[in-house]
């Protein structure tokens, strides 16, 4: 048995108003619309992953949602304009990646992320 995909699923207020959030802030494309439940992608392929944790590291909280990207920095600084609520500031982390944590319109906590080789200033 091969996993090919594993799917983030969460559950928002309206998806309307958290689609628009995604798509604004991180650039991503609907791919399917079903009116209860729209999926959104960047379009990139990636390595099917499930992280499992006591801690977010550096005394934060469990993320609901990793996101990496290829430049945290501009994401920060997007989401700084757009008036999201950043709660963990950008910071270098010593395991490697440097990092911002926000929360989307319903209260989930996203982890949005860099790696060293990724980010650019």
């Amino acid at each position: 048995m091969t996993v090919k995909r594993i799917v983030a699923n969460l559950a928002v207020k309206s998806v309307p108003t958290a689609q628009k959030f995604y798509m604004n802030l991180f650039g991503l494309e609907v791919v399917m619309d079903h009116g209860w439940i729209t999926t959104l992608s960047s379009g990139e392929m990636a390595t099917v992953q499930i992280s499992l944790a006591s801690e977010g590291g550096s005394g934060t909280p469990v993320p609901d949602l990793s996101i990496e990207v290829d430049n945290v920095d501009a994401v920060y600084e997007l989401a700084k304009k757009l008036e999201h609520k950043i709660v963990y500031d950008l910071t270098d982390e010593p395991w490697g990646v440097r990092r911002f944590y926000l929360c989307d319109p319903n209260g989930k906590i996203l982890n949005v992320l860099s790696h060293p080789c990724q980010k650019s200033h």
